[in-house]
């Protein structure tokens, strides 16, 4: 379609400096300090929808941050896409890693630094543009509807609210979400499913005030070093997770699946120097892309506790904290492996200490079917755009609302995202290539044209 190549060229520049707009928007849904950023951010999708081309659009309400909803029905008979995208982003922390200012995008090497440019602003903005180069070269070939939060980041607390009240309005065909990544822009691939998330946050306390750690230290239980030992306790020699029934219900693939998960492009020495370490690590008898798409993990997401503060302070804490998340795999539900991490961290826990164990949020893992006319289109488009095939691969992130559009609204997923492992996602330099950027917004209007097509069918 050389009327979109036209368009996109002559445009340009402005579709990256609205990408680079919204990213100076502190949209971080976490803290509260940022409330009013986050309902900017709102206000400012809402506007480029409209300037898009879309009608309906609509900056919703929730209990936290807005959903906005846009739609463009050409023809009812046709099919429907709903695009699902979030303009929150996670904290900037720790700032002074950062090497320029988080919400000051800089685009260097190819590539914009900003916090939310690959997750998920400038992945779900592509939608925004692709939309807009059918729109303005009137040639949108289906329904398209677009649904972009801003509680991703918090686990999408009020979105099944919201579907469950806007089940009519959002009556589609199947949901098109970019919020993930590919192998490379020489190698492009299309996740074909999710881990699931169970968030949980933990609690010792030892005595009831901060003692001198001389006058009382090996006499008083120490909170710091009795959640360090039970954190530790719960991975064996071989790296398996311990908590009793934490595998019981666990997919494993066959070895010819293993196989073909394999056999996507993975270069491990490269993989260390880019991540600066000396070797590889996780679950004995997997490798690293096993371990990274469907096998279940435990990690240690912050840990504190006493005094972290300039020079020193000869205190025994009377209290220690953890922050720790379970990446699921299909078949485990993350509400049952909540409780049973709960059961057992306070198990473990000697009498010396009490424990506190709190769960925050999580969702279920997802498999999209390979099989399906939406898939098949995602595939198509790609392939069209950069002259070969994709490669089906196992994400190992969690997008908990997947599984929910199915459960609430009938309808499946297709993961095409244009991201890289690489880019830093929460962490400090985010990153996303200009190119990828670029290569989004030539693509998604063939997704929608192969699935029009192919759902006539």
């Amino acid at each position: 379609m050389q009327v979109w190549k036209d368009y996109q060229a002559e445009n340009k520049d402005r579709f990256l400096e609205e990408l680079l707009e919204l990213l100076r928007i502190p949209s971080v849904s976490a803290d509260s300090r940022f409330n009013g950023d986050t309902q900017r951010c709102a206000e400012a999708v809402k506007q480029r929808l409209q300037e898009a081309g879309a009608d309906k659009v609509e900056v919703c309400q929730t209990a936290g941050h807005p959903i906005v909803y846009g739609e463009k029905i050409i023809d009812p008979s046709l099919p429907t896409v709903l695009v699902y995208g979030h303009y929150d982003v996670q904290p900037a922390d720790p700032l002074e890693l950062w090497h320029s200012g988080p919400f000051e995008p800089v685009i260097k090497d190819g590539n914009i630094y900003a916090r939310g440019s690959a997750d998920d602003k400038g992945q779900f903005y592509m939608h925004v543009k692709a939309f807009e180069t059918m729109h303005k070269t009137n040639s949108i070939p289906c329904n398209i509807k677009f649904m972009i939060e801003g509680e991703e980041e918090v686990g999408s607390a009020n979105l099944g609210i919201f579907l469950e009240q806007n089940k009519e309005r959002l009556k589609a065909d199947v949901v098109l979400i970019s919020d993930t990544s590919m192998i490379s822009l020489d190698t492009p691939s299309i996740d074909t499913g999710l881990r699931g998330l169970a968030y949980m946050e933990v609690e010792v306390t030892g005595p009831n005030r901060d003692l001198h750690s001389g006058v009382y230290g090996g006499a008083v239980a120490n909170p710091a070093t009795i959640l360090a030992k039970m954190i530790a306790s719960l991975h064996d020699e071989n790296n398996h997770i311990t908590i009793p029934g934490f595998y019981d219900k666990v997919q494993e693939l066959s070895a010819d699946e293993r196989a073909a998960l394999n056999s996507a492009p993975f270069d491990e020495a490269a993989y260390k120097q880019d991540l600066g370490i000396a070797d590889v690590w996780g679950e004995k008898g997997y490798s690293t892309i096993e371990r990274t798409g469907i096998r279940p993990t435990l990690e240690v997401n912050g840990i504190w506790g006493g005094y972290t503060g300039e020079g020193s302070k000869t205190v025994l804490p009377s209290k220690a904290f953890a922050k720790i998340s379970m990446r699921l795999v299909p078949n485990q539900d993350w509400h049952e492996i909540s409780d049973l991490f709960t059961k057992h961290f306070e198990a473990i826990a000697p009498k010396s200490v009490k424990v506190k164990v709190t769960k925050h949020h999580g969702g279920s893992p997802y498999v999209t079917p390979t099989d399906s006319v939406a898939f098949k289109a995602a595939h198509e488009a790609i392939n069209t755009t950069f002259g070969k095939a994709p490669i089906p691969v196992r994400g190992g992130g969690s997008i908990p609302i997947v599984a929910l559009f199915e459960k609430t609204l009938g309808l499946k997923t297709v993961l095409m995202g244009f991201g890289l492992d690489s880019d830093n996602l929460h962490s400090p330099n985010e990153k996303y290539g200009l190119a990828n950027y670029y290569k989004g917004i030539e693509t998604i209007p063939y997704f929608h044209k192969y699935f029009a097509e192919l759902a006539k069918k």
